[in-house]
């Protein structure tokens, strides 16, 4: 259930970030992609350890940021649509490994 309410949650903050403060609509989809990511870690492996869920979220997060230095036309033609463009992302940028770390800490608080 929390992997659906932060999906909506971070569809919703783009939906609506002309209502959100400018510094909350910046940084609000990554940090909630990366709780949604810790989430579904934590859900695949409940019977494990925090940290394994954890240790995996950045490894999945820092993965997919880090794949977008790779700009093959096959995975650009991926992030072209909507799905390729919310797990792959665009283009890499350092802020994006700061949000992630926020968001999976924050997961991880509230588990």
């Amino acid at each position: 259930m929390s992997v659906i309410i932060t999906i909506l949650l971070g569809l919703a903050s783009r939906k609506f970030s002309h209502l959100l403060s400018e510094f909350v609509a910046e940084n609000a989809g990554d940090v909630i992609w990366a709780m949604m990511v810790y989430f579904g870690f934590r859900f695949l492996f409940v019977q494990k350890r925090l940290f394994i869920a954890i240790l995996l979220s950045f490894l999945f997060s820092f993965g997919v940021e880090f794949s977008q230095l790779y700009q093959a036309d096959w995975i650009n033609q991926l992030r072209g649509t909507v799905v390729g463009a919310l797990v792959l992302g665009k283009g890499f940028l350092t802020v994006d490994l700061f949000r992630y770390t926020t968001g999976i800490v924050l997961a991880a608080a509230m588990d």
